[in-house]
Formats: structure tokens, C-alpha cells, sequence
């Protein structure tokens, strides 16, 4: 009987301990998570790091944006090279631009991209708007910036983002002077158009005429967009 009890005793004295071992073992891990807690909570945050600013890709100026490049009137050059200085905090690119000169007929080629950095120049065919030669002369014969007016405006624009419009492929406009500020508004534009197409030339003696947008050849599209890009300069005159 004795020996029963000091078993049971003994049975209960074991439970008892692995039962406080077990609470202070609780109690343990408790705190040590309190403590990790709390000295995550005390670590100091880093403080953020500020963004890389992206360079903005220009070329420096050369020899190139004082001489006339072959094809292009002086006088027209050097307007649009004072536009370009003149806007040049919001005309990201600066190593080509393009001019579009307006004293030439519809027949002749005379949307012109300059690489300034080397002076060389391709030349394109480019309507002008309805607006600008309602007896369709094939002359442009006077500018507008006017809602509904359907015709070219005049000044410096810079090439923004492309999109897919009625005309296909198509690259947005933003006019910066007082003369073409209405250019998002009035959708005016890039596109590639068939009435540009050289074979209008030797049908008609002409283009066809747009509601304002800068419509090139359909084939000539593609490297317009590759030359231009986004962020460069469209010089619109005619002087």
C-alpha cells in the first residue's frame, strides 16, 4: 500500500514538473518573442532612396545647326533652329527634328528630317489641310489654329505618344506656340494616308489635302516614326 502511494506520488511530483517545465518554457518563448519584437519595432527604417534621373539624350551642338543643310531654305532653317532653343526644356530630344516647309507645293517633296548632329537630311512627301486650300491648288495658302477650321497650323510641335486611329497607326502632336496650342484638342496628327501616295502626284499633279494632320505616303510612314520617335521637334512654315 505504501509502496502504491509513493508511486502515485512520485507519478504526480514528474507530472507536475514537465508541467512547470512546460510554463516556463511558454514563458521563455514569450518573452523572447516580446524581446525580438521589440527590438524590430526599435530598428530604425532606412530612408528611401531617391530615383536615378533618367539623362535625357541630346547631342551637343555641332557645326551642323549653323549651316544650312542641303535642300532646306536658310531662312527656314534658322527659324526653326530658334524655335527649337526657344522650346528646348520641352523638346526632350535634340538631335533631330523635322520641318515642314509650307512654301512648297504638294508635288514636290517638303517634309524634311534633319539629323543635326551630322547635317543629313531625308525629304518626304506631306499634305497639307483642307482648311489651308479649299480650291485645292495644291498650294498651302494660309495657316490656322481654329477648331474646325481642317487646316495646317503653323509652329513648332513635339512628337508624343502613338496610338491606333481611323488612319491606322498614328502618333499624337503637341503644339507649343500660340499659333498650334489647339493641336490635341483639333486631333492633329501624324499619319500615313493614300491620297499622300507618290502615284496622286502623277495622276493629279498634287496631293490630297487632310483636315490638318501632317499625312504622309503609306510607305513612308513606318520611317518617319523611326527617325522621329517620341520628343522631337515638327517645325510647321511657311516663309
Amino acid at each position: 500500500m505504501t509502496e502504491a502511494m509513493d508511486s502515485l506520488e512520485s507519478a504526480q511530483t514528474r507530472r507536475a514538473i514537465i508541467k512547470s517545465a512546460l510554463v516556463v518554457a511558454g514563458g521563455m518563448a514569450v518573452t523572447a518573442c516580446t524581446t525580438k519584437t521589440a527590438s524590430v519595432a526599435a530598428r530604425p527604417m532606412p530612408l528611401p532612396v531617391a530615383p536615378v534621373p533618367i539623362p535625357v539624350k541630346t547631342v551637343p551642338a555641332s557645326t551642323a545647326r549653323n549651316i544650312t543643310p542641303q535642300g532646306i531654305r536658310p531662312e527656314l532653317f534658322r527659324k526653326a533652329i530658334a524655335s527649337l532653343n526657344r522650346h528646348s526644356m520641352r523638346i526632350p530630344m535634340h538631335d533631330r527634328i523635322a520641318i515642314a516647309d509650307f512654301a512648297i507645293p504638294s508635288y514636290r517633296p517638303r517634309f524634311h528630317i534633319v539629323n543635326l548632329g551630322t547635317g543629313r537630311v531625308e525629304t518626304l512627301l506631306v499634305a497639307h489641310g483642307i482648311g489651308s486650300d479649299p480650291q485645292h491648288t495644291g498650294v498651302l495658302q494660309n495657316f490656322s489654329n481654329a477648331v474646325g477650321s481642317e487646316a495646317t497650323c503653323e509652329g513648332s510641335f513635339v512628337t508624343s505618344d502613338y496610338y491606333v486611329g481611323k488612319h491606322g497607326m498614328s502618333q499624337r502632336l503637341e503644339g507649343l506656340d500660340p499659333t498650334n496650342n489647339n493641336a490635341l484638342d483639333r486631333a492633329i496628327v501624324i499619319h500615313s494616308a493614300w491620297y499622300s501616295n507618290p502615284e496622286m502626284i502623277s495622276k493629279w499633279g498634287k496631293l490630297g489635302r487632310s483636315q490638318g494632320c501632317f499625312a504622309v505616303g503609306e510607305q513612308d510612314l513606318a520611317r518617319l516614326f523611326e527617325r522621329l520617335g517620341q520628343g522631337r521637334m515638327i517645325y510647321s512654315a511657311k516663309v
